[in-house]
């Protein structure tokens, strides 16, 4: 794979992007808390791939010192502009360089990397932390590996009805839903089953991959799965709670409707690996 193509690497998103996110509260507040418990007084903060340095400036609360490291280099001028604007930005150090390579001039006790995408798709997020611990524990051999924010992601796989018409134009295509919404054109046929999960501070690959039955628990003409993924941004040890953040689902249309009945099963395989492109990820449904 060629780093210098930020396409492949998956480090490109448009700015227009970056700055619309700032608008997304409940990602901007579940990453805040989770940074504001996870950082320390005192500690040292890493962010991979930062964008506008919005968690940077979260980490800068706290810690003594923050490296910021972006590849885009127009995101590097606008977030050094805006740090600047804002209190604590003194403490961030805005970085110039590629997530995949570089190395922190110190050891740090946390590390924040937000380059997620629903279904660990697109974005580059697994092979980055990946590639970072194996530096990390080349360059420190005595230090212990840093807090990672998120902590741990779960995703999960669901059964669905879904409209896809649109004005009577008839588009089974992938979509994108909300969170925390309910979409009026979606009837859940059966519960989230998980098919992948993970702790950042461990060991893990970056496949993809499950066979397993979803128990169907409503009548229905099942068209469509939705992707859910769950990212543990930090976990609270002393009270036994966490603190989340759902990526936008997605809905995946199957080329093949089941009228399905409450009580029957069907199973599902999925395989594919973290970073590939949405078209990457074709399930396969059989009635069992």
């Amino acid at each position: 794979m060629n780093r210098n193509d930020t396409r492949e690497v998956g480090q490109f998103i448009p700015l227009h992007y970056h700055y619309q996110m700032l608008y997304d509260s409940d990602r901007i507040g579940g990453f805040r808390s989770a940074i504001n418990h996870v950082v320390k007084p005192g500690a040292v903060a890493l962010e991979l791939g930062s964008g506008t340095g919005v968690l940077s400036f979260f980490a800068a609360e706290k810690a003594r010192k923050v490296y910021s490291v972006e590849y885009n280099l127009d995101l590097v001028d606008i977030s050094r502009s805006l740090l600047a604007k804002n209190k604590n930005g003194e403490r961030v150090e805005v970085i110039h360089a590629d997530a995949f390579e570089y190395v922190p001039p110190e050891p740090v006790d946390v590390v924040i990397c937000e380059m997620l995408h629903v279904g660990l798709l697109r974005e580059k997020q697994l092979a980055i932390i990946d590639a970072f611990k194996s530096r990390y524990q080349s360059s420190f051999k005595d230090q212990p590996l840093p807090v990672f924010v998120p902590e741990a992601v779960i995703q999960a796989v669901q059964p669905l009805q879904h409209d896809f018409s649109f004005e009577g134009y008839y588009a089974p295509i992938t979509l994108f839903q909300h969170p925390y919404a309910t979409d009026p054109r979606t009837k859940e046929l059966g519960d989230p089953v998980i098919y992948h999960q993970l702790l950042y501070g461990h060991n893990f690959g970056l496949e993809c991959k499950w066979n397993g039955t979803v128990p169907i628990t409503t009548d229905g003409k099942l068209n469509a799965l939705r992707i859910i993924t769950k990212n543990i941004l930090a976990i609270n040890h002393e009270e036994n709670s966490t603190f989340d953040w759902f990526n936008q689902l997605l809905v995946i249309a199957l080329d093949e409707t089941l009228d399905l009945k409450a009580g029957q099963n069907i199973s599902v395989s999925i395989d594919y690996n973290a970073g590939d492109p949405l078209t990457a990820l074709k399930p396969v449904v059989e009635l069992v």
